[in-house]
């Protein structure tokens, strides 16, 4: 794959950005957009994308193996989120599960000396975007996806 690809971690209040470098092997983390309207937030998630010269999107979808059946979930709200994402943008779209990120961005942000009350976002997509780009380079992903099953 040759081209940017901007990695997302949705949030409730904010949404982490983060970027890969043109060859697809390495992400880094990029900003945070404090969210406001979704059409605001759905124009600067593309303003970025432009901005980078991305050719597309990665999304997490926090997962919970452990949710009940018959409950709406976050991941539920993200998948919401993302069709109507889909409506604003011609970028290509892949999800991927983020199960456990914020636990792995919160070590990342002790050893980048953080403060403990400083946002993660940016980090938790760089996770997401980084085990994209690592399941590319195995052949588990493809980009653009096939569809948005084979993308999970």
């Amino acid at each position: 794959m040759i081209g940017r690809l901007i990695g997302i971690d949705h949030g409730i209040k904010r949404i982490g950005i983060a970027v890969s470098d043109g060859m697809g092997i390495s992400a880094r983390e990029l900003t945070i957009v404090n969210r406001t309207t979704r059409e605001a937030d759905f124009t600067r998630l593309n303003e970025i994308a432009r901005q980078e010269h991305a050719i597309g999107f990665v999304i997490g979808i926090p997962e919970n193996p452990n949710a009940p059946d018959n409950v709406h979930t976050q991941a539920d709200t993200v998948r919401v989120w993302i069709e109507r994402f889909r409506e604003s943008t011609d970028l290509p779209i892949a999800t991927v599960s983020e199960y456990l990120t914020s636990e792995e961005a919160r070590q990342i942000a002790i050893e980048k000396k953080r403060k403990p009350q400083d946002p993660i976002d940016d980090l938790a997509a760089r996770i997401i975007l980084q085990s994209f780009l690592d399941a590319l380079s195995y052949g588990s992903a493809t980009f653009p996806p096939l569809s948005d099953e084979d993308s999970e």
